[in-house]
């Protein structure tokens, strides 16, 4: 499907508790599944004035913005709702886990209502994404 991007908005929210590798880890996961997930917010390749090619970047800003823990269930939670948005949900348990395998392993036992995030990304409307994102503070 494809997406329109002037109305749309993209954002990842971290939790700003956790140390500076977790959150760049988090950060970057869910980056690359909205990536996947959203492929018209990549550009096409460039080539520089030496006709060097630089890979597609993104058409539009991703904030990272900081929040806790139970913030983020909820954001994801309330995102999740709209049957337009993209949400990638980034949880500690994924975040522990050695290998895919056992990340399937352990979320066929695990309940949502267990899970925390250390991230979620989120592409839809601006309204909306702004709605659930707009007082949260930049990462820094």
């Amino acid at each position: 499907m494809k997406r329109e991007l002037t109305s749309s908005k993209c954002v990842i929210v971290v939790n700003g508790e956790l140390p500076t590798g977790l959150i760049l880890n988090a950060a970057s996961v869910a980056s690359l599944t909205l990536g996947q997930q959203v492929p018209e917010l990549i550009g096409t390749d460039v080539k520089d004035a030496d006709g060097e090619v630089h890979l597609g970047i993104t058409f539009i800003p991703v904030p990272i913005l900081k929040s806790t823990a139970e913030d983020i269930a909820r954001i994801r939670r309330e995102a999740a709702a709209d049957p337009e948005a993209v949400v990638v949900g980034f949880s500690d348990l994924a975040q522990s886990c050695r290998t895919y395998d056992e990340y399937g392993e352990r979320m066929a036992t695990t309940s949502a209502e267990e899970l925390t995030y250390a991230s979620v990304g989120i592409f839809g409307t601006k309204k909306m994404v702004n709605r659930l994102t707009g007082s949260l503070p930049l990462m820094r």
